[in-house]
Order: C-alpha cells, then sequence, then structure tokens
C-alpha cells in the first residue's frame, strides 16, 4: 500500500504534465520587422513556453528582430532591402506628407498608391535554400501578410498558414476575405466613418473601386513572374491570402467600426498589452516629480527621426509652456525650443508609462500597439498620424472622443498646444478612453489565449478548411450574382417584349376588324 501512492502520484503527474499532441510542433515564421515584430514576438514567447520549435526568417539588416534567441532559431535571408533600410521609409514619409496638401477628397487616393507598391522577394528562385525549408517538414506557416513573403512560402511549402495580421499590402484585412458593404463599412484609408452621407458613400465607393482597380492591375502585376516560376496557371496574390486557415486579427470591435466578418477571422486586438511594471529608478524619479499635474508621454515609433525640424521644434515649444512634465522618444538633433520639463530618451518602457497613475495623455502616431496600449490602459491620445492606418486609427479613436488630431505637414506650435491644453483639459476625453478600457477587458478570454488556441487548433487539424467562405472561390460576376440579374432581366425583357407585341396585336386586330365593319 505504501508503494502504491507514490506510483499513484507519479502517474497522475505524468499524465497531468504530459504535452499536448501538437506541442514541439514545428512552426516557420516569417515577421514583419520594426513595430510589428513587437507583437509578433509575444506570440512567440507564448509558444516556445509550450514547447514549441520556432525558425525565423529575417534581414541581415534586421532592426528589431536578433539573430540569436533562446525563442528561436534563425535564418538571415535576402528579404526585401527597402523593409529594413530607415531612408525608405523616411522618404516615404515625406511623401505621404505632401500628399496630406491636397484637398480632402483627393489626397487620401494619393497616399493609398504610396504604400501599396511593396514586391516580394527573391529567395524562391533558389533550389537549394527552397530545398532546405521542405526537407525541415514545419507543421505551420505563422507570418505578417502586410509583406507577402510569408504568404507566398506558405503556399509553395504547402503549409497550414495562420496570419498574425491587421494591414496587407493592399488595405485593411476585412477587405480582402469578409463582405464589406460600402455604404457603411468605410474603405481603408478613406479615413471616414460608419454614418455617411451621399457625398460620403461616393467617396468611398470611389476608394473602393481603385483598391479594386490597383489590386488586379498593379499590385498583381508585380508579382505575374514570381507566380509563372512557381505556382499553377491562374493562381494570383489573392487566391494564396484566401488559403490561410486562420486571420488572427489585431482588431477589436471597442476601436473599430462593426462590420460583417467570417468564421476563421479570431480578433486578438490589444493581445500584446500588459500591466504596467515598474520604472526604472530615475525615470520613476521623474514621473514623481511631476505633482498633481502629472506627465506626458510622446512616441512617434519607428518615425522618430522623421520629422522635419521645423516641427520638433514646434512641438518642444508647445510642451514648454504646459505645467505637465513630458517623457518624449526622441533621436536627432535636439530641438532648440525644448522645455526644461521635457525630458528626450532614446527608449522608452511605453505599455508601462502608460499604465503609470501620473500619465495624463499619449502623444502619439497612431501606430495598432501604441492605440491599444492607450485603450488598455485608459489614456486619452493626441493623434499626429504618419503612415499607413495610422490615419484610420485615430480617426476611430477620435470618432469615439477620446483623442484628436493633428497634421504633421502644417503642424504649428499655436495649433498643437490649443489640442494638448484640450486633451489634458478636457475630462470627456479620458472618461471616454477609460469607458472604452472598460469594454475592451470585458471579455470571456483573453485576446493572447484565443491567439495560442486557434495556432495549435490548425497545428492539430492540419488546416481550418471547414471554417473557409466559398465565397473566396467565386469570381466577382458570380459572387454579386451578376449573371443571375442578367438572366432575370432578360427573362423580364423577353416578358415585356412579348406582353407588348401581343397586345399590339391584338389591338391591330380589333382596329382592323372594327374598319371592316364601318
Amino acid at each position: 500500500m505504501s508503494r502504491t501512492i507514490p506510483l499513484l502520484l507519479t502517474a497522475l503527474c505524468c499524465i497531468l504534465l504530459k504535452p499536448t499532441c501538437c506541442s514541439s510542433s514545428k512552426i516557420l515564421v516569417v515577421p514583419i520587422d520594426g513595430s510589428h515584430w513587437i507583437n509578433m514576438e509575444v506570440i512567440l514567447q507564448e509558444l516556445h513556453s509550450r514547447g514549441h520549435n520556432i525558425t525565423v526568417l529575417r534581414s541581415a539588416k534586421s532592426w528589431y528582430i536578433p539573430s540569436t534567441s533562446s525563442l528561436y532559431t534563425s535564418i538571415n535571408v535576402p528579404m526585401l532591402e527597402d523593409e529594413s533600410d530607415m531612408d525608405y521609409y523616411n522618404r516615404m514619409l515625406r511623401d505621404v506628407m505632401e500628399c496630406r496638401k491636397w484637398i480632402s477628397f483627393t489626397r487620401t487616393f494619393c497616399q493609398q498608391y504610396l504604400i501599396t507598391s511593396i514586391a516580394a522577394a527573391t529567395m524562391m528562385d533558389d533550389p537549394v535554400f527552397m530545398k532546405t525549408l521542405q526537407d525541415a517538414k514545419f507543421d505551420l506557416m505563422l507570418t505578417d501578410p502586410g509583406l507577402t513573403l510569408g504568404v507566398f512560402l506558405g503556399a509553395y511549402l504547402k503549409l497550414p498558414m495562420v496570419f498574425n495580421v491587421r494591414w496587407i499590402n493592399n488595405g485593411e484585412s476585412h477587405f480582402t476575405m469578409a463582405p464589406s458593404p460600402t455604404s457603411y463599412v468605410p474603405v481603408p484609408g478613406s479615413e471616414l466613418q460608419d454614418q455617411m452621407n451621399f457625398l460620403e458613400r461616393t467617396k468611398n465607393m470611389l476608394h473602393y473601386i481603385y483598391s479594386r482597380l490597383e489590386q488586379h492591375f498593379s499590385i498583381n502585376i508585380i508579382y505575374t513572374d514570381l507566380l509563372q516560376r512557381h505556382f499553377p496557371p491562374g493562381t494570383d496574390l489573392l487566391s494564396l491570402e484566401y488559403a490561410a486557415d486562420i486571420w488572427l486579427v489585431r482588431a477589436d470591435f471597442v476601436f473599430e467600426f462593426p462590420r460583417p466578418t467570417m468564421p476563421n477571422v479570431i480578433y486578438i486586438g490589444g493581445f500584446q498589452c500588459k500591466k504596467a511594471r515598474p520604472l526604472p529608478a530615475e525615470l520613476e524619479a521623474f514621473m514623481q516629480s511631476s505633482g498633481e499635474h502629472g506627465v506626458v508621454v510622446m512616441s512617434l515609433g519607428t518615425f522618430v527621426s522623421a520629422l522635419p525640424p521645423d516641427v520638433t521644434d514646434a512641438i518642444a515649444a508647445a510642451f514648454a509652456e504646459i505645467p505637465q512634465k513630458v517623457v518624449w522618444k526622441f533621436i536627432g538633433e535636439k530641438p532648440s525650443s525644448l522645455g526644461n520639463n521635457t525630458l528626450l530618451v532614446n527608449w522608452l518602457p511605453q505599455n508601462d508609462l502608460l499604465g503609470h497613475p501620473k500619465t495624463r495623455a499619449f502623444v502619439a502616431h497612431g501606430g495598432t500597439n501604441g492605440v491599444y496600449e492607450s485603450i488598455y490602459h485608459g489614456v486619452p491620445v493626441l493623434g499626429l498620424p504618419l503612415l499607413f492606418d495610422q490615419f484610420d486609427n485615430l480617426h476611430r479613436l477620435k470618432m469615439r472622443g477620446a483623442a484628436r488630431v493633428v497634421e504633421a505637414y502644417s503642424l504649428t506650435k499655436e495649433d498643437f498646444l490649443v489640442a494638448l491644453r484640450d486633451i489634458l483639459d478636457t475630462p470627456s476625453y479620458r472618461n471616454n478612453m477609460q469607458h472604452l478600457s472598460k469594454l475592451h477587458h470585458d471579455l470571456p478570454m483573453a485576446p493572447m489565449d484565443s491567439a495560442i488556441f486557434w495556432i495549435e487548433y490548425v497545428i492539430r487539424n492540419k488546416g481550418a478548411a471547414h471554417l473557409k467562405s466559398a465565397g473566396i472561390n467565386l469570381p466577382w460576376y458570380t459572387y454579386f450574382c451578376v449573371d443571375v440579374a442578367v438572366v432575370i432581366m432578360v427573362v423580364l425583357g423577353v416578358v415585356v417584349w412579348a406582353s407588348v407585341s401581343i397586345c399590339r396585336m391584338l389591338c391591330c386586330r380589333s382596329s382592323r376588324r372594327k374598319i371592316k365593319s364601318e
């Protein structure tokens, strides 16, 4: 009896600690650098803790993705050079700022054109490298389809695919995989809301037509040679994106406008957010020195060195006139108008600062990570959008009454100061953001838990084809029932024509009889 109990305990421990059926799975990860890597790394940490073996493809010039890590094995590959070229993005930023000077109806078309012309890498033409990937026998492709390399590799290797996604090369992810009625779903880049008047719906429809034409006659053409060399005839980029089993969309309808969605879309907005941790001693002392006025946090993400000097001087001068203290993530030449209340840092613990009780406002460019961290911690935002989805993100916060937005291209000290004081002194901004925060936290399952469950679900079941809509395989004229409408119109036309002809014939006969009788 004395030996039986330890044996039973040992067996019970073995059962409880037995790895799941998909532990130690081999996962190939193709991320995007910069801020996109920050949220991808959070997922990789959780997958690693569950025993999965992870391989990450990275550029040798990567800004953020380490070549050595305890989480994964890395492979340096010749990705897009521009992806790791800060000057490329700075040039794009300057071009977008020029677009913002156009009239409001047309400027969104200009900037949309600038951000959808990124091509694919050529590593697929290396047979030795591709054979190495095939021989590795991965169980899953996890990728951010904002750049298309992971989409092409996953399809070529015939791997189940999971997208960690918000923005893809031709717009916001929903517009690729879900019905998007233009009557109330704003097209990405249009900076519209879900309640539109006639002119706004006209603009929205024009944006939709432009995006469809751009997809078929501009973006697809970029990949024609690659697709012809490596995929069956008739394959295009959209068909490869449709092949993804699960779309982990970095969105939350607390923030997004309600819209149609699909069964294989899982919403994980804010999954990277965490409770604030203690700050370094010097930074904590600076925060406490702010007294009752508190602190303003400013960060423009990856593009901190891209603003023109006159804009940074205007911002610094405005900061110098408020009673709050300021922590500003800044790289570059120190603004000449910098006040004594402003601390410039090369790096800051953004999540921990936003969760600090002394933080009163967040000056941000509107990237998805920063937006959800501000929602998570209930901090109102003064937006300074620069690129990509930032204009739409901040527009959504503005419509929720939780943010104000200023334009970088025309920013003056006076404009920035008025907006900043409004955010700090008007309670409704903080109240509205804290309401969003309460809704964001009121979930049946944490977003990270949802993400990991569905990744492992795809591994266990070798895909999730049963969740994919049949609509993704239909040609446009079938999807919109254009062929049915044409047949019905023809039939109705024939019926009307026949009815009119019969009536005319009967009338003519009646007239002839009447004439004869007379």
